[in-house]
């Protein structure tokens, strides 16, 4: 049978997968996350018909005559070049602006995605559209986050609790009118709490004497505390602190200008237990939750992974990949390490196909096709015109 023939049919094979492939990226062309691929060929084994030679004396060297046998496809490669953001508003979509990939896990196996688009389920955990769970770490009750400790599930039930604080220190400052006239009283309240984040009212009297301020405190308690404040034009010179009930009043900054009177409380690290309301996502992959007592914390972080060879890794469906032995093992990190990339809440990533290129690459496709078959149907004419002879 003539060569020419069999060729053709590795070309219509090879033209067939490369119409696959783009078939593919054309109708992903709106999928989050999605990376398309791209068709590689290269030519068969070549049936040597004559050797090469070397010159020898007044003969010249020969080259080799070979007759190519046809086309395979070498490979299909994914592109990971970054695709378009869309923003969506929403909390939990997340778009990786970099080379990392969010970590996922479905039925206990490790897997790997660009696809941010994550919401919860009734357990409050995050989860991908088809189920699978994303992966990172739980800080502890401080918003302390351990990233050297294995990555689990990230939970942000709307339970979540963020404890009680006691109110150890709280803060004053503004200014004490040095022209005030002696005996003149200023009272100034402040909220604190105890650790069972039971608020109180804390009580100060600032009291003008003849060398000074003398300021005195009294929580709901019955605990009291006295100092004196001193200033030399208009700065403070001696006192500065308060103590009552085990709450250090700093009054360092608290000025002593004629004309003004501005002292105030100025704030308390005590705060009351509070549920957490919503979070908001940090570029380094930190989930920062706003809790009901109006406190701000880190509750979890989100974790990434980076290849050395990120076009090894095979696609597992669901916008997903899973490691091969051409990818390299994941290397587990967080958003802004080097290789990573940075994230960004309120937004996806979209699929980086290019339409017009994979148009064009659909009309190559189609001709190159269309030009195999026409091998085939001359090797057909050919081998007609050979029995026609017999006849």
């Amino acid at each position: 049978m003539l060569r020419s023939l069999y060729s053709g049919i590795s070309g219509l094979r090879a033209h067939q997968t490369m119409l696959d492939v783009t078939g593919n990226n054309i109708a992903n062309v709106n999928t989050v996350g999605f990376k398309g691929s791209s068709t590689e060929f290269e030519d068969t084994l070549s049936q040597l018909t004559q050797g090469a030679s070397g010159p020898q004396g007044q003969t010249g060297g020969t080259n080799p005559a070979q007759v190519g046998l046809g086309v395979k496809v070498a490979a299909i490669t994914t592109n990971f070049n970054q695709g378009s953001a869309e923003s969506t508003g929403k909390a939990t979509d997340m778009m990786i602006s970099g080379d990392g990939f969010f970590v996922t896990s479905s039925g206990g196996q490790q897997l790997y995605t660009r696809a941010g688009s994550f919401d919860f389920d009734a357990s409050g955990r995050l989860v991908t559209p088809d189920g699978a769970l994303l992966q990172g770490w739980t800080a502890n009750a401080a918003g302390v986050v351990n990233t050297g400790s294995p990555i689990g599930n990230i939970t942000l039930s709307p339970t979540t609790t963020i404890p009680a604080v006691a109110t150890s220190q709280a803060t004053v400052d503004g200014n004490l009118p040095s022209d005030a006239a002696t005996g003149t009283s200023l009272e100034r309240d402040l909220q604190v709490f105890d650790g069972n984040g039971v608020a109180r009212n804390l009580a100060l009297t600032f009291t003008r004497s003849a060398t000074g301020w003398d300021v005195s405190g009294a929580d709901a308690n019955g605990i009291t505390g006295t100092g004196s404040l001193g200033f030399t034009n208009g700065k403070l010179t001696s006192g500065g602190s308060l103590s009552v009930g085990g709450i250090t009043v700093d009054l360092s900054t608290v000025t002593g200008y004629a004309g003004m009177t501005t002292v105030a409380a100025s704030g308390q690290n005590g705060s009351a237990a509070g549920t957490l309301e919503s979070f908001t996502l940090g570029n380094d992959g930190s989930l920062v939750g706003a809790f009901s007592n109006g406190l701000k914390q880190v509750v979890g972080r989100v974790a990434l992974a980076k290849f050395t060879n990120p076009a090894g890794l095979q696609k597992s469906g669901d916008s997903s990949y899973t490691s091969t032995a051409n990818s390299g093992n994941p290397q587990i990190g967080q958003a802004g390490d080097p290789g990573f990339g940075t994230l960004a809440g309120g937004a996806l990533e979209m699929s980086n196909v290019d339409l017009s290129q994979e148009f064009t690459n659909l009309i190559v496709a189609q001709r190159g096709f269309q030009a195999n078959a026409r091998i085939i149907t001359t090797s057909d004419q050919v081998l007609q015109s050979l029995i026609d002879i017999k006849q």
